[in-house]
């Protein structure tokens, strides 16, 4: 079996003093994929940095300071890794990590937020005409060595209105316009990826993963799924389980996302 979590961290540091380090003490993950780590790697804590128990994670900071991030942690060691996907723009962004491990290749993705009818929608927009050309190229490259392509990660895009809370007044909110969800679907039936943890929980709201910290959105479960667990369908064939982690209480949260864990048969 392999499993795999993808967590949005919302600042590694913030996350360290709040039990993040714990859980991935825990965990029985084979790997990891964070987004949000918004640090350089000599910041990061050293139990964080140099983890017992796995190869040296490879950490994707932004350019610009205190931003973005994302990071890979692998129980084995990768036969190659890569940072961004060959973008001019985005590459230095910190939005963008690869492993390839035996038979998979393993991606955490931070894809932008964007925000209605300014620069960073437009930002936005780019980010995922170039993307949408690269899970296409990575697909045809793995199946080349045998691998099939996991890609995690905040994709900041609620796809179905079964995918948030209050899906009738966002509608012109960023993370739910029809420009943003019919990508998604171009993910899925142009690129050919498969949404794994929506094929496994077909037929209910959620299993949400992101709650705002305004509010009793996490009381009342008022949440987005949009930390999400693209695949290539041979491996989509092969997943058993999909969780989200929600912590249990309020208090016990340690980032305004949950970590979705997704195990395989392989």
């Amino acid at each position: 079996m392999t499993t795999i979590t993808t967590a949005n961290v919302n600042g590694i540091r913030a996350a360290a003093g709040k039990g993040f380090e714990q859980w991935l003490q825990a965990t029985k993950a084979d790997v990891v994929c964070l987004q949000e780590v918004r640090a350089e790697p000599a910041q990061i804590p050293a139990a964080l940095r140099e983890p017992e128990g796995w190869h040296p994670p490879l950490f994707a900071p932004a350019a610009a300071k205190g931003r973005a991030g994302v990071a890979l942690y692998s129980r084995r060691t990768p036969d190659a890794q890569r940072i961004g996907f060959g973008s001019a723009e985005f590459d230095t962004a910190g939005r963008y990590v690869e492993y390839d491990l035996p038979g998979l290749v393993v991606a955490s993705l931070y894809l932008p937020s964007g925000e209605t009818d300014t620069p960073r929608q437009e930002e936005k927009y780019r980010f995922m005409a170039e993307f949408l050309i690269y899970l296409k190229d990575v697909r045809k490259r793995a199946a080349k060595s045998g691998r099939e392509v996991v890609v995690c990660g905040d994709w900041n895009i609620a796809h179905r209105e079964a995918d948030l809370k209050n899906w009738k007044s966002n509608q012109k909110t960023a993370g739910f316009l029809p420009d943003e969800r019919s990508w998604f679907t171009q993910v899925l039936d142009e690129a050919g990826y498969v949404d794994v943890v929506r094929t496994l929980h077909p037929d209910v709201d959620g299993p949400y993963s992101w709650w705002s910290y305004r509010g009793r959105a996490f009381d009342n479960d008022a949440g987005w799924r949009i930390d999400m667990v693209c695949t290539t369908p041979g491996i989509a064939a092969k997943a058993t389980s999909a969780v989200v982690e929600r912590a249990a209480t309020h208090a016990e949260r340690w980032s305004d996302h949950a970590p979705v864990t997704v195990t395989f048969d392989v």
